[in-house]
């Protein structure tokens, strides 16, 4: 009991500067069963001045299960607990905060607290995985009909290259690109079985020129390619798997941060548009409240994994915060005119559009520029009305 002592602050000769900071909402989690190190949080900025030179040296080593922080409790009666979040720069300028909720380590970007998930080793049989789950979440967000088998694709393209009308050739590219993906795919799965047998393939072999090939042309015809909304295409979504066959694991991590930081922020632009359209109408003021609820519950859906068991309490609270803005209703007061009312069935409308644009986001995890501002653009238009109407009936 009594006062801790420890190191708070500091800089190593590397220009690597550490700082404790105060976060109320800190919590370590439960101490792990297994025998991974431990370190107390009084001595983390020593721990990390003493061994790291950069930002991302220490990024990798407190968010991967290798160090547990010990959330030692001190102070009389030892009842002060170390509710602390580290933050580093380094020579370079690069800069990072990390904190602990629910026991998970979180990291900043661009202006948003992310959940972070380690990356796993940077071989091929991780690189197959990931491309899978990439693969599949591509075709899940995109338009139907699409996900056309890798032995199609020679059919895939001589229907592409023979179609005229240019409506029916773009679904075709679709199509096409579809093929692609699967090819290489299915390329990629040869390649490393062919490796966990012993046979070593080399980044210039056939295998692998072929397999970079439909990747790369799989790219190429992403503009053509959907949401399954039919609002736009999600360019950086398509584009996913190529990034996983031709960067490190880390790098594609690091990239997925900050698309999901931009579709955060859409996100909360779209909750405040919403939110300055709607709230002023009357009986409309409930709704406040409703969206900024539906605001957090995408963002923490947009950031979560589904193999994380969070994702328990996440989707739910994201499925319910969906169905309350989707079962709102206006209390008008009985006076109101058919003008009034028609303008609240308008604002209904507007609103569950609103809900799918955001909801799109978070599961995309990606941002959709064309519709986000579209929306924006349908929500001053609406005002625009509302502004005209109240004006005339002055």
């Amino acid at each position: 009991n009594g006062p801790i002592d420890g190191v708070f602050d500091g800089m190593n000769e590397k220009g690597l500067v550490a700082n404790l900071l105060y976060l109320g909402e800190s919590d370590f989690g439960p101490a792990p069963a297994d025998d991974r190190p431990r370190l107390s949080f009084a001595a983390w900025v020593d721990y990390v001045l003493t061994n790291f030179a950069t930002v991302n040296e220490v990024v990798d080593a407190f968010t991967n299960p290798s160090i547990y922080i010990v959330p030692i409790n001190f102070g009389p009666g030892a009842a002060a607990h170390p509710t602390v979040h580290l933050s580093v720069t380094d020579a370079s300028g690069d800069s990072a905060i990390i904190e602990y909720l629910d026991g998970k380590p979180v990291i900043h970007y661009d202006g948003y607290w992310i959940r972070y998930y380690a990356p796993p080793e940077n071989s091929l049989v991780e690189k197959k995985l990931l491309i899978d789950q990439m693969t599949k979440r591509a075709f899940h967000h995109t338009e139907e009909g699409i996900n056309t088998p890798g032995k199609k694709l020679e059919a895939a393209r001589e229907a592409w290259r023979m179609e005229t009308d240019p409506q029916r050739k773009r679904v075709n590219a679709a199509m096409l690109a579809g093929a692609l993906f699967n090819r290489a795919t299915d390329l990629f799965t040869t390649i490393v079985e062919l490796e966990e047998v012993g046979v070593h393939i080399s980044m210039d072999n056939e295998l692998m020129r072929q397999c970079d090939d439909c990747f790369r042309e799989a790219l190429e015809l992403g503009h053509h390619v959907k949401h399954y909304s039919g609002e736009e295409g999600i360019d950086e979504l398509w584009g996913e798997p190529f990034k996983a066959f031709t960067l490190p694991i880390a790098t594609v991590y690091e990239s997925r941060y900050m698309k999901i930081a931009r579709a955060m922020r859409d996100i909360d632009g779209l909750a405040g548009k919403m939110e300055a359209c709607f709230a002023g109408l009357p009986g409309f003021a409930p709704i406040g409240p409703l969206l900024r609820e539906l605001a957090a519950a995408a963002k923490l859906e947009s950031e979560t994994m589904r193999s994380d068991p969070v994702i328990f309490r996440v989707w739910p609270r994201f499925v319910a915060a969906g169905e309350g803005v989707a079962g709102f209703r206006p209390t008008l007061p009985e006076e109101a005119t058919a003008e009034q009312r028609r303008l609240a069935d308008d604002a209904l409308r507007l609103l569950a559009e609103g809900k799918k644009v955001i909801e799109y986001l978070a599961g995309a995890r990606v941002p959709m520029p064309k519709t986000t501002a579209n929306y924006h653009r349908r929500c001053d238009e609406f005002r625009e009305t509302c502004a005209q109407w109240t004006a005339g009936s002055a």
